[in-house]
């Protein structure tokens, strides 16, 4: 049995990005599936999933925040295998909530593994899925011979699967010049669809290869020309006037030898401008070949790599607090996508020993995308494609597939069930909206009253006011129901500053600093307490918490103390001692424990 990795890491470069860009609508969740030739067992593959994490213990992390960046902790979390039930490709990362960043399920045959883009790369998951469908069918089959054969030549430890490629490659004078950014087309939506589309195909490897081979290029070069075309197909005149600009993922662990399993990628921008004269299939197979020769380079796959590594080392960049940079990131991401039309990835060839190979029908991946996204991999004889969207691109689908098809190479669609999301979620946002609704009518109603009674508003201010700050507690308690220290820390910051207004706004009596501060802060270190008893056992769950709120009710009672703020003393001392005192029990008998949270919150 492999070694556990290291207790906590630092996320890699491409993660940085996706635990900062996520969201309800771009979850950054990609899934590979295997589908086999029989039904699935439950158990089995619980127990596959269990040996499977023996050789790749890494998977059993979950995301926290520090003060400058997120990063990944070891956890005692475990999976349990469920039969599929949402939709392909849910949300995985959800802020506050610690669970693993990956879940396998399964479906009458179907074998799927969802996991969120800041855990690995899609070399790093097909290595996975490889070793839990190995392991599933060894259990299913060792009574009928099965050998239970590894699957790499080459044995890897826990600390190369953690090895950060982008920070053992990064060169300061290996960045090459930022090109020209300009605004691709973007395919309009004429229909939000909501959920997440998906459709499957699958070719012949040896029908697409004798194709690609004619034009003198490779497959990957072949289907991207595909795909730009099958864009054009839904272009008007007009539309022209942008390039379509294609995003191809690049492996590059193919230029920088690692047997890293985090995030080891960057991609290629490929793109053409329609309406020039030069719209046959063969004349943008003849560009796109000419990108992906200038670029897939090991000097330019470096120079990119480069370039975004060193925002991430800046000195005053890596400085900024957590909030300020996922804010940066994220409007930066939504910015460069206006320079994309659509991705396509291709995830390679899939391979399992022949004795295995018998019972697998095929395997697929695809991922969740706010744009057009095509996926490909192989196995044995098929290519099998994957197109995403959450709107309705079904024209340009279908404008792919007749490409391929008045090429000769034959298409055949895939139907493959997808269940629907659950709605517990949107349960809950429903309550909270009517909760909302009632708050802004009771607002407008008292407004309403005041104003036919005397024609003023002085009652119904104060109305309005209560109606807000209720609202405002139950909606930290809702958006951080799934942390419990961090909705009580937030309930301390809310009720203090929302006290604190309302004595000013009432001609400041200084109840709010007297008494609110100190007692408040009291209560909810107690209430701390007795949530870490509860509900959590080891420190690391809630040490920073237990720092944050004793800091809170010591400083600023101190504070206000010093600047003569305090009209009643008493509370404020006695806030103090008991944050000090909560302090140095830490300190002193969870030391360790404090150094190590300290570090990770604080590394930069």
């Amino acid at each position: 049995m492999q070694s556990r990795g290291a207790y906590w890491r630092k996320l890699d470069n491409a993660a940085k990005l996706f635990s900062a860009a996520s969201t309800k609508r771009d979850t950054r969740v990609f899934r590979f599936y295997c589908e086999l030739r029989e039904e699935i067992e439950e158990a089995k593959l619980q127990q596959a999933l269990d040996r499977t994490l023996v050789k790749y213990p890494m998977f059993l992390s979950v995301m926290r925040k520090g003060l400058f960046w997120h990063y990944l902790e070891q956890s005692n979390l475990r999976p349990v295998v469920r039969k599929e039930t949402r939709e392909p490709c849910r949300n995985l990362y959800i802020r506050d909530k610690k669970e693993l960043l990956f879940e396998v399920t399964y479906y009458k045959k179907r074998i799927n593994f969802e996991v969120f883009h800041a855990l690995t790369d899609g070399t790093g998951a097909s290595e996975f899925i490889r070793e839990l469908v190995k392991n599933y069918l060894f259990l299913v089959h060792e009574g009928d011979g099965l050998a239970d054969l590894e699957l790499n030549e080459k044995t890897v430890t826990v600390s190369d699967q953690e090895d950060d490629g982008f920070a053992k490659y990064y060169s300061r004078d290996n960045k090459g010049r930022k090109k020209n950014r300009r605004k691709a087309y973007q395919i309009r939506r004429n229909s939000d669809l909501g959920s997440l589309q998906v459709t499957e195909a699958e070719v012949k490897v040896a029908d697409l290869a004798k194709k690609a081979k004619e034009y003198g290029v490779s497959m990957t070069v072949y289907l991207t020309a595909v795909l730009m075309c099958a864009i054009h197909g839904k272009m008007s005149r007009r539309q022209e006037e942008k390039p379509v600009a294609l995003m191809v993922p690049v492996n590059l662990r193919k230029f920088f030898p690692t047997d890293s399993m985090l995030n080891f990628f960057s991609w290629l921008e490929v793109e053409h401008r329609f309406g020039q004269g030069k719209d046959s299939l063969n004349e943008v197979i003849r560009e796109v070949k000419q990108y992906f020769d200038e670029g897939l380079t090991k000097e330019k796959m470096g120079e990119r790599m480069s370039e975004y590594f060193a925002l991430e080392v800046h000195p005053i960049l890596r400085l900024a607090p957590l909030g300020l940079k996922n804010f940066c990131i994220g409007f930066g991401s939504r910015s460069s996508a206006k320079e994309i039309t659509a991705i396509f990835s291709n995830m390679g060839i899939i391979r399992m020993p022949e004795d295995y190979a018998k019972y697998i029908e095929r395997f697929g991946v695809f991922t969740s995308t706010p744009k057009v996204e095509l996926c490909m991999c192989s196995f044995e004889e098929n290519v099998y494609l994957g197109f995403t969207s959450r709107f309705d691109s079904s024209v340009i689908k279908k404008n792919f597939f007749c490409i391929l098809e008045q090429e000769g190479i034959k298409v055949t669609l895939l139907e493959t069930e997808y269940p629907e999301e659950a709605t517990a979620d949107s349960i809950g946002m429903k309550v909270f909206r009517i909760f909302t609704f009632l708050c802004i009518a009771a607002a407008v109603i008292a407004l309403g009253s005041d104003y036919c009674v005397d024609g003023h508003f002085g009652l119904s201010l104060k109305i309005c006011g209560g109606a807000f700050s209720m609202w405002l507690a139950l909606a930290v308690a809702f958006f951080k129901r799934y942390n419990l220290l961090k909705n009580a820390m937030w309930q301390l910051a809310v009720v203090t500053t929302v006290c604190t207004v309302w004595d000013l706004l009432t001609g400041w009596h200084g109840w709010s600093v007297d008494f609110v501060f100190p007692v408040v802060s009291i209560v909810i270190i107690i209430s701390m307490m007795i949530i870490s008893k509860i509900y959590y056992r080891h420190p690391k769950q809630y040490m920073i918490y237990f720092v944050m709120a004793a800091g809170y009710g010591l400083l600023f009672p101190l504070v206000f103390i010093l600047t003569g703020l305090v009209n009643v003393t008493a509370p404020s001392v006695i806030s103090i001692a008991f944050s000090f005192l909560t302090l140095t029990a830490l300190i002193l008998f969870k030391g360790r424990e404090f150094r190590e949270e300290m570090e990770k919150t604080f590394h930069v």
